[in-house]
């Protein structure tokens, strides 16, 4: 007997995501164009290099806007699961995107460091400033809580960007009242660490939801463990646990039920009622069997052995 139960995420989500995104995208893109401006101006490395990183972010926030947008597409018959991976593609550009403008920025914060320029502190730290605000508003307007993987990435660039900002004016008040420029490299140098670290961990997220790993959120011993209580189960096998996108596990299983069992489907919706209301587990496929010559042994002896 094979059934399952099938939840996706609520589409009223994606629209506050959506909206959001939106709202983000105009904010950032003012402020950038402002950096660049105050940077070029300035002569400020740091300012630029937050600039840089501004600029990235708005190409990061219309990736994850775009994923948003094609996953909302119905599934069809080529994607039965329908588009909602894309967010990870669009993570997955977004990091590696990060990765290399990080790289680019020490390699010119080393030039600096090895030959200091004139700055202009007080557009430096002005423009910074403005940028700081801003970024407080979008962190405002994302908020702190997200699922959505592409929303997530969005949300670490525009924090790293709040860092960049503390950062460029903690080095323009350090070169007002000491003349030091190299702060200037310096700091460009610790924004790319940030940038890289950020990027880092998006990465693994997208590596794991591509290979298929278990979500780390849900243990799976744990998971197996309580399947295998629920009365009428004598045991699983088979089982798989993964994630369709961020924030939408999914399991697969094949329940085998005890010989005193007559209609597995009651055994089948106890699961489910665990699966949902324990592990938040909404999409579950699970081959129901009937007992096997090894079943005719104490169920509690089976439910403490352990399955392939």
């Amino acid at each position: 007997m094979h059934s399952h139960s099938h939840a996706l995420p609520s589409p009223g989500n994606d629209r506050r995501a959506k909206k959001r995104l939106i709202a983000t995208f105009c904010v950032t893109a003012t402020i950038a164009v402002a950096e660049v401006v105050g940077g070029l101006m300035s002569g400020s490395l740091a300012l630029l290099a937050d600039a840089g990183h501004m600029l990235f972010d708005l190409l990061a926030l219309a990736v994850a806007l775009a994923a948003i947008i094609m996953g909302e597409r119905p599934a069809d018959a080529t994607h039965t699961w329908g588009y909602k991976r894309v967010e990870v593609l669009g993570a997955l550009i977004n990091s590696l995107a990060l990765v290399g403008i990080s790289i680019g920025i020490a390699c010119e914060a080393v030039s600096r460091w090895l030959d200091p320029a004139p700055l202009q502190v007080g557009t430096m730290l002005a423009v910074a400033s403005v940028g700081l605000v801003a970024n407080l508003v979008s962190l405002m307007i994302l908020g702190t809580s997200h699922t959505n993987l592409g929303v997530k990435g969005a949300l670490l660039h525009v924090l790293g960007d709040t860092l960049s900002s503390v950062g460029v004016i903690i080095g323009g008040l350090i070169i007002l009242y000491t003349g030091y420029t190299r702060i200037d490299a310096l700091l460009s140098a610790m924004i790319a660490v940030v940038l890289v670290v950020g990027s880092v961990n998006v990465l693994r997220d997208v590596a794991n939801i591509l290979l298929e790993a278990a979500p780390r959120n849900i243990n799976t011993s744990a998971l197996k463990e309580a399947i295998c209580a629920v009365e009428g189960v004598a045991r699983v096998h088979d089982m798989h646990l993964w994630s369709i996108t961020s924030g939408v596990p999914a399991l697969s299983a094949h329940v085998v039920v005890t010989p005193e069992v007559g209609d597995s489907h009651h055994v089948r919706q106890r699961i489910e009622a665990v699966l949902q209301g324990r592990f938040h587990l909404l999409h579950s496929t699970l081959q129901m069997e009937p007992p096997h010559e090894e079943d005719a042994v104490p169920t509690a002896w089976l439910r403490t052995q352990t399955d392939a």
